[in-house]
């Protein structure tokens, strides 16, 4: 009988590892999204399923956006390499036009649409992936030339932080400059460009920050958050009581306190300190592995994408699922100063859910590769002679 996953089947065999971490960690997100979430809904909205309810909602326009990915594929993402970046920053653009963009928390970053909320960074994040990607593989022999590889990318990204940086969205803004290092890297760009742009990035970002009282107000927060107790360091300092009282085994799903009026944005851009708290070590290990072998399993696929596009694409994904968590425990445990990016998968928010199960759907499609042997790429080798 034949194999129905053989390379000559009509089916396609994707990862089942990526695809179980995946889920896993939507999953995951939905219990803590409602455990985090259910009492505010009660006292505010009158309903304790509200925020679960649409955040349900969202992970299944995720899922059909990571059917849609695995069906297309990877390669035919490079035909619509420009029409994303455009529609990214005009999206952007909309965003900071008072009467479009709604504003929240101080600041304007959804177009609000009938029933949902459009958060335009959460796009602009994939299409510069995608851009990048594309014309880097595109340009692949000319990257090293400053004013071929090095030039115009970051003129690119300049536009889209300062669209970012308007609304106030500082975190997407690091989150851009990072992917824009990253896969500059990958494509094999001179290192002294690459330690430029970051020795020109900090003097850009002290001014950011210090030019704002609201962000000063963070890194104060950060560097002594419990000088600051009852002001600007209230919530980190509830955010480690949370981490702090869960323990190895937590207190129970359901059973934690700080979600009682105490911990702001707890279901949100905080939700890692609830999951410490109320599944405690064992159920943040677990969070960790499995963002884990989301990386692993990405950055296996993209080495063996036998394809230069392909290979930054993936890396491009991987990373910036690896950032935001990465990013965002941080900022939990008070390693980081407030950043406002999301827990991958898990925290509530509809637009980055979408984005990201359709990303995760990108990577599966690339992930039809690395069944059988791992064919590493050219781009492979060469981002380890880079890295010799």
């Amino acid at each position: 009988m034949k194999n129905p996953f053989s390379s000559s089947s009509a089916l396609v065999r994707f990862d089942p590892v990526l695809l179980c971490a995946v889920l896993g960690l939507v999953s995951f997100g939905l219990v803590m999204v409602y455990s985090a979430s259910a009492v505010l809904a009660q006292d505010k909205l009158g309903d304790s399923l509200y925020f679960l309810k649409r955040q349900l909602v969202a992970a299944g326009l995720g899922l059909g956006a990571m059917a849609v990915a695995m069906k297309v594929g990877w390669r035919r993402l490079a035909r619509w390499a420009y029409p994303l970046l455009l529609a990214a920053i005009v999206l952007l653009v909309l965003v900071n036009i008072p009467g479009i963009g709604s504003t929240a928390g101080g600041a304007r970053r959804w177009i609000r649409l009938p029933g949902f909320g459009l958060q335009p960074a959460e796009v602009a994040k994939f299409a510069w992936v995608v851009y990048l990607s594309y014309s880097l593989a595109k340009k692949r022999e000319k990257v090293a030339k400053f004013s071929v590889g090095f030039v115009p990318h970051l003129a690119l990204c300049g536009i889209l932080v300062l669209l970012c940086m308007m609304q106030p969205d500082f975190g997407s803004s690091v989150l851009l400059v990072f992917m824009l290092f990253v896969l500059l890297f990958a494509a094999g760009a001179k290192l002294s460009y690459l330690v430029g742009m970051v020795l020109l990035a900090l003097p850009l970002a002290y001014v950011a920050i210090a030019s704002s009282p609201y962000r000063m107000k963070r890194i104060l927060a950060f560097m002594d958050p419990w000088a600051h107790r009852h002001d600007v360091g209230y919530q980190v300092a509830e955010s480690l009581m949370s981490i702090g009282s869960g323990g190895v085994v937590g207190l129970g799903l359901g059973d934690g306190r700080q979600k009682l009026f105490f911990l702001p944005e707890a279901h949100t851009d905080f939700i890692f300190s609830i999951i410490a708290e109320e599944t405690g070590l064992i159920g943040v290990g677990l969070l960790v592995v499995l963002y884990g072998v989301v990386l692993w399993r990405g950055v296996r696929a993209s080495l063996a994408a036998g394809e230069t596009f392909g290979t930054y694409l993936g890396l491009g994904i991987s990373s910036i699922i690896a950032f935001q968590a990465a990013v965002n425990m941080c900022v939990a445990m008070g390693l980081l100063p407030t950043k406002g990016l999301t827990l991958p998968f898990v925290s509530y928010g509809g637009s980055s859910l979408v984005v990201l199960m359709g990303a995760a759907g990108v990577l599966l499609s690339l992930s039809a590769n690395t069944q059988g042997a791992v064919r590493p790429s050219r781009v492979g080798a060469d981002m380890r002679e880079v890295a010799a």
